[in-house]
Parts: C-alpha cells; sequence; structure tokens
C-alpha cells in the first residue's frame, strides 16, 4: 500500500496537508446585499379613509430615501432582494403593511423578520391580517393590486436569474418561535379564526431550470435544493450556518421533508407576455444547469395569512460557498 512506509505522525501530517489544499479550494461569495447593511427607506402615507398615517416601509438595497408614495425601481438598483413589506393601492385607497425592519448588530445591521397580527381601521371598523416577514429572491409588483392582496403569491415575481451550482447555503441567524399547538387565520376582515398546528421558520433555497413554451406557460426542473425549518428558539446567533445544496431527486434522501417536494403552482414569475403565471415544477434534474435561484427566509412557514404572532427571525451575512 502507499502508506506502508509513513509513520502515523507522518500519516497524521498527511492528513492536514490535504484537509488545508481541499479548505482552501473553497470559495465563499456573499449574495448581493448579503450583508444586511445597507437599506433603502420608503415613507408610504396612508389614505385619510385609514387614520392618515405615514408607515416606514424597508427595503434591502443602497442607502437611499424615497419620501413619495410612488413605485419602487426594483429593477433599477442592483439588489436581487424583495420582502413582505409592501404598498398596496387598491380602489385609490393606499396602504403599507410591514413585518421586515433592520436592526443594529455590531457595527452593523441585520434583518428581522416577525409575524404579526396587523389592524387597520377604516370607518370605524377593525379589519385583521396576519402578516409573516420574508424575505426572498424576486421582486414584488408595486403597488400591489386587489388581486395581490387577495393572493399574496400572484403579487410575487419570485426567482432571480442564476447560472453557478454552489455547494451550500450559509448564513448567520437567531430565532424566536412559540411552542403554542394553534395558529390563528386573519385574512383582512373582521373575524379571527383558530388553526390547529405549530409554526415555524423556515429557510429555503431551489436552484430551477425554468423555460417557457409558446403559450406563455412557465416550467422548471429542480436542479438542488437546500431547506431547513426553525421549529425551536434559538437566542444566540448561530454564525455561518450551513445548509448543503443537495443536487437532483432527493425524494428518497432520509432527511427528505414534504416541504422540499416539487412545486406545481406555489411559485409565481412574469413571462414573456407580462403576465404572472405559475411556476410549474415537473421533476427533479441534476445535470442542467440552473436558470434562477429561489432563496426565501421566513419567520413562518404556512400558507398566506395563517402563522404564530410574536414569531421571529433575525438573518445576516447570507452566503453562497463553492
Amino acid at each position: 500500500m502507499i502508506f506502508n512506509n509513513i509513520t502515523p505522525s507522518g500519516l497524521f501530517g498527511l492528513f492536514i496537508i490535504i484537509t488545508l489544499h481541499l479548505s482552501a479550494q473553497e470559495t465563499i461569495e456573499y449574495l448581493p446585499y448579503g450583508q444586511m447593511d445597507s437599506w433603502t427607506v420608503r415613507y408610504i402615507k396612508e389614505s385619510f379613509l385609514l387614520g392618515g398615517n405615514t408607515r416606514t416601509l424597508y427595503i434591502v438595497a443602497k442607502n437611499d430615501t424615497i419620501k413619495e408614495n410612488k413605485p419602487y425601481p426594483y429593477e433599477k438598483d442592483g439588489s436581487p432582494w424583495c420582502s413582505s413589506n409592501a404598498y398596496a393601492k387598491v380602489c385609490g385607497v393606499e396602504k403599507a403593511a410591514v413585518s421586515v425592519t433592520p436592526e443594529k448588530r455590531g457595527n452593523g445591521y441585520c434583518c428581522r423578520l416577525e409575524t404579526t397580527l396587523q389592524t387597520v381601521t377604516a370607518v370605524g371598523i377593525d379589519l385583521k391580517a396576519l402578516a409573516t416577514g420574508s424575505l426572498f429572491t424576486g421582486q414584488l409588483l408595486d403597488p400591489i393590486t386587489l388581486e395581490g392582496c387577495k393572493v399574496p403569491m400572484k403579487a410575487i415575481d419570485m426567482g432571480i436569474p442564476f447560472q453557478k451550482r454552489p455547494t451550500a447555503l450559509m448564513l448567520d441567524y437567531k430565532a424566536i418561535i412559540q411552542q403554542d399547538k394553534e395558529m390563528v387565520r386573519a385574512t383582512g376582515s373582521t373575524k379571527v379564526a383558530k388553526v390547529k398546528g405549530q409554526d415555524a421558520g423556515e429557510i429555503i433555497l431551489l436552484l430551477q431550470h425554468r423555460w417557457e413554451d409558446a403559450n406563455g406557460n412557465i416550467y422548471a426542473y429542480r436542479v438542488g435544493t437546500a431547506s431547513e425549518h426553525i421549529t425551536k428558539s434559538i437566542p444566540n446567533w448561530k454564525n455561518n450556518h450551513r445548509l448543503p445544496v443537495r443536487y437532483g431527486d432527493i425524494t428518497n434522501s432520509p432527511d427528505f421533508k414534504s416541504w422540499e417536494k416539487l412545486s406545481k403552482n406555489h411559485f409565481m414569475a412574469r413571462n414573456s407576455k407580462g403576465k404572472m403565471v405559475p411556476v410549474q415544477e415537473i421533476a427533479y434534474k441534476e445535470n442542467v444547469t440552473p436558470t434562477h435561484i429561489i432563496l426565501q427566509i421566513s419567520a413562518g412557514c404556512q400558507e398566506p395569512f395563517i402563522g404564530c404572532p410574536g414569531n421571529v427571525v433575525w438573518c445576516d451575512n447570507i452566503r453562497l460557498v463553492y
């Protein structure tokens, strides 16, 4: 054997050399604005019907201030990020929703995502909606229309162009996760319903190979998957936490979870005709080049308007490992 004449100390030294060589091959890259230190501030004056208050919306982007109720030019600032912070204009009524904010961390900032039960008072009537703090790669339609208010996923062009093959997602995070076995459902009416089950924070990375047919339908292969549910509170920062990216069919993996299965219509995207359509994942396929990346970090994992108020996830230093 090749190692017959190597002493134990020599073998240990060889192991160290190999380990250092392998680690030297690793590259870690921040996603644009992934340090969470740069934010655009928007001041939205809500309609007099809702009280006429001025609300502050935050966007992970270049340091900037927007003082008027006007659409935000996401495509011009180079940031891949959007969030559940939203400016809605429905039938002339303007409203802002805030569930994502910057928070001081050391000499910089991190991103705070919180699930809140928000109340809007209109003509003396209290309307309640459950908002889950979420940060994601993509574009939020701005301002949001009536259809987007009813079905939030129709207002999100999810994912951005991306052609690399990372081995892992790396980030810092901590969390407060309520251990209640009951959630709430609030869709913007006067009623708040109880729903059995426990909410959890969520981190998802999907690599997709997308294409569009002649009718404007968007299809995709799932190329790579990384995911994690945060089911318990993590009071101290978990720095440099890694989620390995698994390529190809992961359904037979021992740690496969139901939320990692192929999505037929959960995520939407804008097609070449300018219409929002579902991204229909039809198969796992490892040996193709990704065209898009979906990265989402949320304080909840349920469908829109369902969750547990008080859940909070903080994230910072979002990177990809190669």
